[in-house]
C-alpha cells in the first residue's frame, strides 16, 4: 500500500531559509512541498487555497508575523504547525498557538528529523495536538490534558493537579472548562473539574451532595446538579 506523502507549505521571508527547510524535508522523506510563502500575507492566502497538511512557519516576518498567520487562520483551523525561528524567546507563545514543535536556526539536522517524524505521525493519525501550556510563576509546564487529574478554582486562578502536584495557573475555571475535552473532563462543582478517567467512586455525602473519590485517594465534593452529567460519562 502506498503511503500518502505529507503536503507541506514552507513559510519564511528569507529565500535561503526556505531552501534549508526544503532540503531537510527532502532528506527526511515522505513529504510533498506544495508551496512556499515569503510573507505572512502570502502564507494566509496559500494555507487557505492549498490546504496543506503541515506548515513550517517562520516567526519574525515583515507586516504579518507567524503568530499573525495563526490568528488569521484560527488555531483550530491551522495545519500541523512547526515554528522555525532564530529566536528562542517565542517558544511559550508558539506552544500556546498549538505548534507541535519549535526549531531554532541554524537548524540542527537531528532536531529537525525528530520534528519531521512527529509531523508524519500526527498527519497519519489524523489527530490534532492537544497540549496545554501552564504558567506557574516563573515556570512553564507543557502537558497533555490526559495527564491532568483535576482542576480547582482559586480566585482569578486555577490550580491544576498532576500526579499530586498543584500548578497555579492564571485562568478562570470557566476558561479551563472550555479548553478541556468535555468527553473526558467534567465539572462536578462550580469550582472543580475532574478527569473522568481518574474517578474511582461516587457516593452520597449528606443532603444534595456527593463525594467523588479519585484513584489516587483524593476526595472531592460534587454538587447534586452535576451528578447526571458525570454519571453519563462514567456509565453509571
Amino acid at each position: 500500500m502506498t503511503v500518502a506523502r505529507v503536503r507541506v507549505l514552507i513559510v519564511d521571508d528569507e529565500p535561503l531559509a526556505r531552501r534549508g527547510v526544503r532540503l531537510h524535508l527532502e532528506k527526511a522523506g515522505g513529504f510533498e512541498i506544495v508551496g512556499e510563502a515569503a510573507s505572512g500575507r502570502d502564507a494566509i492566502e496559500r494555507i487557505r487555497s492549498l490546504r496543506p497538511d503541515a506548515v513550517f512557519l517562520d516567526v519574525q516576518m515583515p507586516s504579518i508575523d507567524g503568530f499573525g498567520v495563526v490568528d488569521a487562520i484560527g488555531v483550530g483551523q491551522m495545519p500541523v504547525t512547526v515554528f522555525v525561528t532564530a529566536y528562542d524567546v517565542h517558544a511559550l507563545r508558539a506552544f500556546e498557538a498549538h505548534a507541535i514543535d519549535y526549531i531554532l536556526k541554524p537548524i540542527d539536522p537531528a532536531r529537525f528529523a525528530d520534528a519531521a517524524e512527529r509531523v508524519r505521525s500526527l498527519v497519519a493519525s489524523g489527530s490534532a495536538p492537544q497540549r496545554l501550556v501552564l504558567r506557574d510563576g516563573a515556570r512553564v509546564v507543557v502537558v497533555e490534558p490526559s495527564e491532568i487529574d483535576w482542576v480547582e478554582a482559586d480566585g482569578d486562578y486555577v490550580r491544576v493537579y498532576i500526579r499530586g502536584r498543584g500548578y497555579l495557573v492564571r485562568h478562570t475555571i470557566g476558561r479551563m472548562e472550555e479548553r478541556l475535552d468535555a468527553s473526558r473532563f467534567q465539572r462536578i462543582h462550580r469550582s472543580t473539574i475532574v478527569n473522568v478517567a481518574r474517578v474511582r467512586e461516587v457516593k452520597p455525602d449528606g443532603d444534595r451532595r456527593y463525594r467523588v473519590l479519585l484513584r489516587d485517594g483524593t476526595s472531592l465534593t460534587m454538587s447534586r446538579g452535576f451528578r447526571e452529567r458525570l454519571a453519563a460519562l462514567i456509565g453509571s
